[in-house]
């Protein structure tokens, strides 16, 4: 016999509450597992893939790992340097900017550029709060990041989880699906499918949306010239997953740069226009079609609220499962919502009256 809907009720909740607590006081010690976890669950179906090809489940995860291992030397040597230094350099140029800014302003409408306008202390304010600032902000948010997440996690222990989670990550699926309760068993699959759909169509597709678009839009930039590419690149791609946000602010980044950097070259300005036009159109027929599909299940709203939350509560940990968590309670709220549609609360009398018609 089946347990009361309201004990039923009581233990999911209990589990709940588990949960959340154990993510607040145990969120520094979970990290490298969550993130360990997340880069198996992003790697799974490049696992099957390789196993589809005929190579076993261990060789696959082997040569995924000396891949990702590759990748990994290559950003650490070549990339994050170069980014550190652009974006420094962004911080330090930024007030040299401005005042060519109130140049442009004071030739072109004098009348609003005096001393005493609200324009010209506005500018002034503005650009000697980001130099004064800005790479204090920026050290401050390395310190952190490297107070939470240590090497010993980055180098060791993640590794070494997501390794031997992709190793047995089929196995623990089905070990898992034997222990459903087995009254519910069929409704937990198909909400579980529906939610790995989810966060399958977001993580994966959207993740490799912006890796592809944010290293596009880094490669061109920098070929044609504009300085400060990789930073711009970088902001861009890391911003696509809200739709038309990467571009509008990667592009506004991106031309505002050119502007003054090529101002008469109107040709490079129109270059870097172009880089943008190019990758607004590859993202919305494209990429997003074929790796995220015509329906993700995240509104972006929703998702920025639960990054929002999920940060604000629980920190880094926090942001690592505010999607997945996100994804679970989109689709449990649809699902809820497709109950409450076929039950009597919902339809009243009028369902009533029709059966007995």
């Amino acid at each position: 016999m089946a347990l009361p809907a309201r004990d039923q009720l009581k233990y999911w909740g209990l589990a709940a509450v588990l949960f959340f607590v154990a993510l607040w006081y145990l969120g520094n010690i979970m990290l490298p597992f969550i993130l360990g976890g997340a880069i198996a669950y992003f790697l799974d179906p490049v696992a099957d893939r390789l196993e589809t090809m005929g190579l076993s489940r261990t060789a696959a995860t082997v040569v995924i790992t000396i891949c990702g291992i590759l990748i990994f030397i290559v950003a650490v040597v070549a990339v994050v340097p170069t980014l550190i230094n652009q974006a420094l350099a962004l911080i330090d140029t930024i007030p040299q900017l401005f005042r060519d800014l109130q140049t442009f302003v004071t030739t072109q409408f004098p009348s609003v550029s005096t001393p005493d306008s609200v324009v010209y202390k506005s500018l002034m304010s503005l650009a000697q709060t980001v130099q004064q600032n800005g790479g204090q902000l920026l050290e401050g948010v390395l310190v952190s990041a490297l107070s939470v997440i240590n090497v010993i996690m980055l180098l060791v222990i993640v590794p070494v989880v997501a390794f031997y989670l992709l190793l047995d990550w089929d196995n623990m699926v089905a070990e898992i699906d034997r222990l459903l309760p087995l009254d519910h068993a069929p409704v937990i699959r198909q909400l579980a499918s529906e939610i790995d759909a989810t966060l399958a169509s977001f993580v994966r597709g959207m993740g490799t949306v912006c890796l592809i678009l944010g290293t596009y839009y880094a490669v061109a930039l920098m070929i044609v010239g504009l300085q400060f590419g990789l930073v711009v690149g970088f902001i861009a791609g890391l911003v696509t997953f809200i739709p038309y946000l990467g571009a509008l602010i990667g592009g506004a980044l991106a031309i505002g740069l050119a502007l003054f950097q090529f101002w008469g070259d109107w040709l490079s300005i129109g270059l870097v226009g172009g880089i943008f036009v190019i990758g607004q159109v590859a993202e919305g027929n494209v990429l997003t079609p074929k790796l995220v599909g015509s329906s993700v299940g995240l509104h972006p709203v929703w998702l920025i609220l639960a990054l929002s939350v999920f940060a604000a509560l629980f920190g880094f940990v926090g942001m690592l499962v505010a999607v997945p968590v996100a994804a679970a309670i989109g689709v449990l709220t649809r699902f809820f919502i497709g109950q409450y549609r076929g039950s009597r609360l919902y339809l009243g009398l009028s369902a009533t009256q029709k059966d007995k018609d």
